[in-house]
This record gives structure tokens, sequence and C-alpha cells, in this order.
């Protein structure tokens, strides 16, 4: 029996709340401690799906679960051979993008990327918001990337699976010297956040948007800064999200909100207001995603709702299951972004009319390419003759 028949069995009486819960954990993985965990969003830390043995934490009477350890953030150097990632997907538009960071301090709960760290041998729990990657060496393996014979330059997508603002970057400060060669050489991008933090680069970001190379889109998920504190605890609050997008858009670099992820009677009720507050901070187009709950996503988040939002639980996954073809996620291309059904076409409609109505159904304009020059300098291969 499913965690939906177990709901309509017992219609979510109080006293049952906390015996779904364990059920969720003892399925699902580790649950951590609330005070082991502040600061995080996930309360789930299960064993990565590729690992040949699992871990479960309980109490046998020998010592405390109150001894183990605060989840810290730990940082390591990864050395990939190359930095730009490439894709085929037909419902993306870019066909490149690079990732400083593997993993993301942000936390957030719903975060699509939270699968990848079962490939580092880690969980998609709170691993992935506690034990990071950083790329040092991404600026000179991206030199030594756009310098090869041949190479056709087109935007370059940044924060497509992390965020590249995320807290670490005050102190690593990887995304500033890819943006600076970027710079260098007139090679267009698109940036993804959902951090203030992206004011710092401002300096390079308004010189690269004077010759028409950038383009930078803001994640606005809520208005409510409660919801936004449980769900993506360590990321930007929605005001300087806000206003950080005025402060982009009033120095020339173009900028987007993306109303991302729409939750289905969670965050659903926000749209208009998002797309208003963003058209008053300066953005000039919009978009949106549906929640996705690929693999280890969708226990986490479902044990997140039910910790935070309880009452709502029943609701919201049988309206995710409605867009999903009566699962928690569908991966077919051009499905797996928007959903299907009448309330997965509700939502398009309502965005649809909302920013027309605000003029936010405009297209990007189209970053320029034909200005690259080839970067020329350390570690950049030379030719022969």
């Amino acid at each position: 029996m499913n965690e939906l028949d177990h709901f309509k069995q017992t219609a979510l009486a109080p006293s049952n709340r906390a015996d779904i819960a364990n059920a969720l954990v003892a399925r699902s993985g580790m649950r951590v401690a609330t005070g082991k965990r502040r600061g995080r969003g996930a309360g789930l830390n299960p064993t990565g799906r590729f690992e040949a043995r699992t871990r479960h934490v309980f109490d046998d009477g020998w010592e405390s679960l109150e001894d183990l350890p605060v989840f810290k953030t730990e940082v390591q150097v990864e050395k990939p051979r190359t930095i730009i990632t490439r894709n085929s997907s037909p419902d993306l538009s870019f066909d490149r993008s690079i990732n400083a960071y593997r993993g993301c301090e942000h936390g957030c709960v719903y975060c699509f990327a939270r699968p990848t760290h079962a490939f580092m041998g880690l969980s998609a729990g709170l691993d992935f918001e506690a034990r990071l990657f950083a790329k040092p060496d991404a600026a000179k393996l991206l030199e030594r990337e756009l310098s090869k014979p041949g190479y056709q330059p087109r935007v370059i997508a940044i924060g497509t699976n992390t965020d590249p603002y995320q807290p670490i970057e005050k102190k690593w400060r990887i995304t500033r010297q890819i943006l600076e060669v970027l710079n260098a050489c007139n090679h267009p991008v698109g940036i993804v956040t959902k951090s203030s933090l992206i004011l710092r680069d401002i300096d390079i970001l308004q010189q690269m948007a004077e010759k028409g190379l950038v383009k930078v889109a803001l994640s606005v998920t809520t208005l409510d800064r409660k919801l936004a504190r449980t769900m993506e605890p360590r990321a930007s609050t929605p005001p300087r999200r806000l206003e950080a997008m005025r402060s982009l858009s009033e120095a020339g670099i173009p900028v987007a909100v993306m109303a991302s992820p729409i939750i289905p009677g969670l965050n659903d009720h926000e749209i208009e207001r998002i797309l208003d507050s963003a058209k008053a901070a300066g953005a000039c187009t919009a978009s949106y995603i549906l929640l996705r709950l690929p693999l280890e996503v969708s226990p986490i988040f479902r044990d997140w709702l039910l910790r935070h939002y309880p009452d709502r639980y029943r609701h919201v996954m049988s309206l995710i299951r409605s867009m999903r073809g009566g699962k928690d996620y569908d991966a077919e291309f051009n499905k797996r972004m928007k959903g299907g059904g009448p309330y997965a076409w509700q939502l398009a409609r309502r965005f649809e009319i909302t920013s027309k109505r605000l003029g936010l159904d405009s297209k990007w304009r189209a970053l320029r390419s034909d200005l690259f020059t080839p970067p020329v300098g350390t570690g950049v291969q030379l030719n022969l003759l």
C-alpha cells in the first residue's frame, strides 16, 4: 500500500502523521535530528543509489543519537579534465553549460539536481548541501577549451545544475574567474541564480551587457519569507532577489524572472504576485517550471512537506500526480518542465495571461557571438606554425 492509499484510510489524523513520516523514512533513508541539520533543507540523508550497502540510524540504547556531530559544510577540490558540459536535450534552450561546483549550499529541498551527488558516492539529501566540490581550475580549463581550433561560440549557460553564486562563491570566486575569461574573449553567457551575490560581479556583467553578451535570470520561488526560509534556507530572501533584479536592470543588464518551481497547492497562488513584483523590479521577460521530483528528490521533498505542511501533504501530492500521469515525476522530454492535464493547463494559462498583461511575454534578445576572439594566454595551446 502506497502513501496516498494510506492517507485515504487515515484522513491525516494528527495521531497518524508521525507514523506516516516514519514509514517514509524507513523506505527512504536516514532522518537526521533537527538540531543536527539546522539551516538545512533536507531532513533525510539516504544512502546513494549506486552504493552496495545502505545505512539506517536507530537508537540501540548504547549511546544517544544526540552525540552525532552537526552537519557542517565541507568543500573538496575537484580536478575535472574539461569544464564545458554539452547536452542535446530538445527542451533546453542551450547546448552547453558550466557548473563551477557540485552540490549546492542553498539547500533547496526541491532541487532536481540532488540525485547527481550519487555519482560521487554521496547522498542526495544533506550531503548534497553540506559536502560540496569546487573546481578552482575552471577558468584555466575554459581558456583551453575556447582556444581549440574549430570551436564555435554559442551561449554558455551558468547555473543550470548548481547555483554559481551559492555562499562558498564568496571565498572561492570561481564564477567571477569564469566571467573574466568570457568577458576577455567576448563570449556570450546566460546566468541563472537565486542569490544577490551576483551584484558583486556587476562590473563585469555591465561590460558584457554593453556588448550584448550576457543575460541573467533570477529565480523567485515565493514572496513568503517563512516558506522561503524553510524551502530554500540558505538562498537570498525574496526581497533581496528582487532588489538584485532592480540593480541589474538599472545597470543595463537584461534580467528575467523565473517563477520556478511552481508547487501546486503550496506556491502556485503566488504566480501573479511574483510576476507583478518582478516587473516592478525591472524584469523584461519571464518563465516558469513545474516542480520536478526525480529519483531521490521525491522522498526528500515528501518528508519535508510532512514536517512543515502536514495538512497539505495529500492535496499537494495529489495535484502533482495529476500532472505527472499518476506518478511523482515523468521525465519525458517536452513534458517534464510543464506537466500535463487540466491543472497544468490552468497554470500555463494563468502564467501566459499575466505575462502578456505585464509585457513579460517577449523572448530574450539574441546574444552576440560574432565578437568572439579565442583566448591567448597561460595554459592555452599554441599553434605549431
